[in-house]
């Protein structure tokens, strides 16, 4: 499959990466292109960003979570009849599983799709040393796939010098600058960035960006580059397990329910299950006739009050959880399962109930990055679901966080019990991505399929 495409990269966060990221594929789709975009990791938020600006869902690809083949091939599905399509980044380059090796870098998405890699430089402060500084890059690894650089926030009188110092030392194509850009800024929060609908005018400002980046950018010699990458073997995604008659699940999906990876609903979808949205917050009634429930994570600490005024539907959730619907939450949806949850002002709000004890607030990230599941007993009537890659990402922690899973950190000592599970529940603070062990998805399925059969029964 030719598939033109590009990594935008830096050598550390706080670069510049989502902004530009962001402000490029809005040229491209100023320039009428069909764009797909990815982001490198467990990141939420940054795909919503670019999925306002393309107008369709961005994807993750994390190599952490899926084997090479996989990530190939859900590249390949989701990229499929674009023009261009643009991976974003994450933290350093090369900075991946526990700190201490690049595995599920950005450097290991690059190695592992063949894509030309773009390095974002963060040139303030520095004029020659950035020579120094790319160099390092480009030869920490011989097969870094880094093809090119532009400078961000770089004045126009410097950049021309620097270009014709960079590209006769190194050998290296310089495609462009950023100018600092003080009204394009994107805000941060304690999960990373604000949401997009948060922000004002944020297409006026993408459009004034991409407008800056027509002008400071090569976007022609970004486009040749794209071109470059080299032809890709195809790959055949496909679910690996079929329901024999089709489910309804409900998925919480509001301003408190908006961290989702899309590939997970597809993957459901191809499965055989049909995903009703509904609103926990504006929803005054649970929707009829599910035959099960997830609740992924968000900011449910920021919309306490409304959630706990929401009386009906926080019945119905507790009513059909405990009567045996099958539920899989996670993280903000396993904090909205608690009798309590402190919100961002510090008031404990009442939640659904199922879960005993309190959420509260805690002074940092409570246990953070990749883990290992395995389970310590049997969950959603299954005995052994084998190893679950996942991740943790919260500043709040549970008085309850369940014993029947064991998580461990892959490259270290530190593990830890979690997550409550039943036959009919798995709820926890740890996030899962469905493709990296496809038996979660099926035996939550297989529980949604005995429910329906049940309730019919009756």
């Amino acid at each position: 499959m030719k598939i033109p495409r590009i990594l935008l990269a830096a050598g550390a966060s706080g670069s510049g990466k989502t902004l530009i990221t962001c402000g490029l594929l809005q040229a491209f789709v100023n320039r009428g292109l069909k764009t797909a975009s990815f982001k490198c990791g467990p990141d939420y938020i940054d795909p919503m960003f670019h999925s306002r600006v393309i107008g369709t869902k961005s994807r993750n690809l994390d190599t952490f979570f899926t084997s090479e083949k996989i990530t190939r091939g859900i590249f390949q599905k989701n990229a499929s009849g674009c023009d261009i399509s643009v991976m974003e980044g994450v933290m350093g380059y090369y900075d991946g599983v526990g700190g201490t090796t690049t595995k599920a870098s950005a450097y290991d998405l690059a190695r592992s799709t063949s894509t030309p890699v773009i390095l974002i430089v963060n040139s303030k402060g520095m004029s020659v040393s950035l020579a120094a500084y790319i160099k390092g890059f480009l030869e920490y690894r011989k097969d870094s796939c880094i093809k090119a650089v532009i400078f961000n926030q770089m004045s126009p009188m410097l950049y021309p010098r620097m270009k014709a110092l960079v590209e006769q030392e190194l050998g290296i194509s310089v495609l462009g600058y950023v100018p600092k850009a003080e009204d394009c800024v994107i805000e941060s929060r304690h999960l990373g960035l604000v949401l997009p609908n948060e922000i004002p005018q944020l297409k006026s400002r993408l459009l004034k960006l991409a407008e800056v980046l027509e002008k400071s950018l090569d976007i022609d010699g970004i486009l040749k580059l794209a071109e470059s990458a080299p032809a890709m073997e195809e790959v055949s995604l496909t679910a690996e397990y079929t329901l024999e008659q089709p489910v309804r699940i409900g998925v919480a999906e509001d301003e408190a329910f908006c961290f989702f990876y899309e590939d997970n609903f597809n993957l459901l979808k191809g499965m055989g299950a049909e995903l009703v949205p509904f609103s926990p917050i504006h929803d005054k009634r649970f929707p009829e006739n599910l035959d099960g429930l997830l609740l992924y994570g968000g900011y449910p600490e920021l919309n306490g009050k409304m959630l706990e005024q929401n009386q009906c539907i926080k019945a119905e959730i507790r009513d059909a959880v405990n009567g045996g619907m099958p539920c899989m939450a996670e993280c903000g949806g396993f904090m909205y399962l608690h009798e309590e949850m402190e919100d961002m002002e510090g008031r404990f709000c009442k939640m659904a109930g199922v879960i005993p004890g309190k959420v509260f607030r805690t002074p940092g990230l409570s246990r953070f990055g990749y883990i290992m599941l395995s389970q310590q007993k049997t969950v959603l009537g299954e005995k052994d679901l084998g190893r679950i890659p996942a991740h943790e990402f919260h500043y709040f922690d549970s008085e309850t966080c369940g014993k029947d899973f064991r998580a461990e950190k892959p490259e270290g000592t530190r593990g830890w019990d979690c997550i409550h599970g039943t036959d009919t529940l798995m709820a926890g603070f740890p996030h899962l991505y469905y493709y990296g062990n496809q038996k979660v998805p099926e035996a939550f399925l297989k529980k949604c399929l005995e429910y329906k059969k049940q309730r019919h029964s009756q």
